[in-house]
C-alpha cells in the first residue's frame, strides 16, 4: 500500500550531488575509454591496471583493486588480458607465495609511455576552461569527498 501523504522532502536528481558526481564520472570515463580503446585497444580497467603498476611495480591484484576501487573479477580479467597480450608479467610475491606481483613488460612500459601523455592531454582538454586554482581546489575537494565517504562507510 502506498502512503497517502508523502513527506515534505523533495529529491531532485539534478541537484543531488552524489548523482551528479556519478553521472559526471561516467561521462569522463566513457570519453577516456573511447579514446584509449581507439588509440591503444585498452579498456578502462586495463589502463588503470597499467597505470597502477607503472607507479607501483610489484603490486598485487588485491592492491590494485583496493587502490582503484575495482572489484577482484574486473582486476583479474584485466590482468589476464594484459598478460595474454604480453604487456604485464606475473612473478611470485616475495613474502606471500599465494599471491603474485605484477610488473610491466618492456612492451607494457612502451605502451604506458605512449598512453600517459594522451591521458594528460585529455585531462588538460577537459579542464581547459577552468582556472588552475579551481582545478587544484577541485582535486582537493574530491580527496576530501573520498575521505568523508570512507568514514561514512566505516560507520555504516
Amino acid at each position: 500500500m502506498l502512503p497517502t501523504h508523502m513527506p515534505d522532502v523533495s529529491l531532485r536528481l539534478d541537484a543531488f550531488i552524489p548523482y551528479r558526481l556519478s553521472v559526471t564520472s561516467n561521462l569522463v570515463s566513457e570519453t577516456i575509454a573511447s579514446a584509449y580503446q581507439a588509440l591503444f585497444g585498452l579498456s578502462i580497467p586495463e589502463w588503470r591496471l597499467i597505470a597502477v603498476i607503472a607507479e607501483d611495480e610489484g603490486a598485487t591484484q588485491q592492491q590494485v583493486g583496493r587502490r582503484t576501487r575495482m572489484d577482484k573479477v574486473t582486476v583479474s580479467r584485466a590482468t589476464i588480458g594484459l598478460v595474454d597480450r604480453g604487456l604485464v608479467e606475473r612473478k611470485p610475491h616475495a613474502s606471500d607465495r599465494r599471491s603474485q606481483s605484477l610488473y610491466l613488460s618492456t612492451a607494457g612500459r612502451d605502451l604506458y609511455a605512449q598512453v600517459a601523455p594522451k591521458a594528460l592531454e585529455l585531462e588538460r582538454r577537459i579542464f581547459a576552461c577552468f582556472d588552475p586554482n579551481e582545478v587544484a581546489a577541485f582535486g582537493d575537494m574530491l580527496k576530501r569527498v573520498q575521505d568523508a565517504t570512507l568514514r561514512v562507510r566505516e560507520q555504516a
